[in-house]
């Protein structure tokens, strides 16, 4: 306990998820944290449980003037920001390339990396000023996939970790640290209502245990834990980083389901004849 003391921290897409859980482990740690999200009730409640350290503000991070005022009410409330995590995001579309609709598309853009930008682009000066700092965006191994059933998201979550490079290169010469996490497959139920989530959850968690070598569903606190690394002290030398956190998802196929192609294969050609 006490990884976070002293430090003050912005999280957006803090009303569920992983945003949700890294907003718990950050102020267990110490933290004084400004949250955001959409959903009004479920902001409030966060905030009154985590009590006086805990603020949280409504904010549509694609929106300029909404993100500027975020980062400055964490200055004005607790005099410093030495931490942003860029959550927020919406889930994107499964129409392939002829059906793709222009403004969904736009859409997706803005939620995962116009909004990435935005916060980099405010909370910088501040975290300049200080000479420390560390900005954590919230990438995928989507992003380092092509996922053609998403693919909107894939691109959008691309380039957030090009982008989060680009930035830590800007800002390391002023002691900020600009660094991402790729989740895996973390069933958080994402785009759907808390009633809906929480029915959906244990289904999508079932779904899911099988789609990486480590056999359980991803979990967000898995997400969590990993930003409060980036957070803390314990990375100062961390910079230009995409931490994928997977489960080994995006090494391939698992190791059982690689010895039953090569067995597969081998019958084949044993069943031709040919010896290997």
């Amino acid at each position: 306990m006490g990884r976070l003391d002293g430090k003050v921290a912005v999280i957006t897409g803090a009303t569920s998820g992983i945003g949700l859980r890294t907003a718990e482990i950050f102020a267990a740690e110490g933290a004084k944290i400004v949250v955001a999200g959409r959903r009004i009730p479920e902001g409030e409640a966060l905030a009154k449980r985590l009590g006086r350290n805990c603020i949280f503000r409504q904010t549509d991070v694609t929106v300029e003037e909404q993100v500027k005022a975020l980062i400055a009410l964490a200055v004005e409330r607790f005099s410093r920001i030495d931490c942003l995590f860029n959550n927020a995001g919406i889930l994107g579309q499964t129409s392939g390339i002829e059906a793709m609709g222009v403004e969904r598309f736009d859409l997706i853009m803005a939620s995962h990396v116009r909004s990435v930008m935005l916060g980099m682009k405010h909370a910088a000066p501040y975290m300049k000023r200080q000479g420390s700092g560390s900005i954590i965006n919230t990438g995928s191994v989507a992003g380092h996939q092509a996922v053609s059933a998403y693919m909107d998201y894939s691109a959008a979550k691309a380039a957030v970790i090009n982008l989060t490079k680009c930035v830590a290169v800007e800002l390391g010469e002023a002691g900020v640290r600009v660094n991402s996490i790729s989740p895996g497959m973390i069933p958080t139920g994402m785009g759907m209502s808390t009633e809906a989530a929480e029915k959906a959850r244990p289904v999508l968690r079932e779904l899911s245990k099988t789609a990486q070598p480590i056999p359980r569903a991803g979990q967000a606190e898995d997400i969590a834990y990993a930003a409060l690394y980036l957070a803390s002290d314990e990375s100062t030398f961390v910079n230009g980083h995409d931490l994928v956190v997977d489960g080994g998802l995006i090494g391939g196929r698992s190791w059982s389901q690689r010895q039953q192609l090569s067995a597969d294969i081998r019958k084949a050609l044993e069943e031709l004849g040919i010896q290997r």
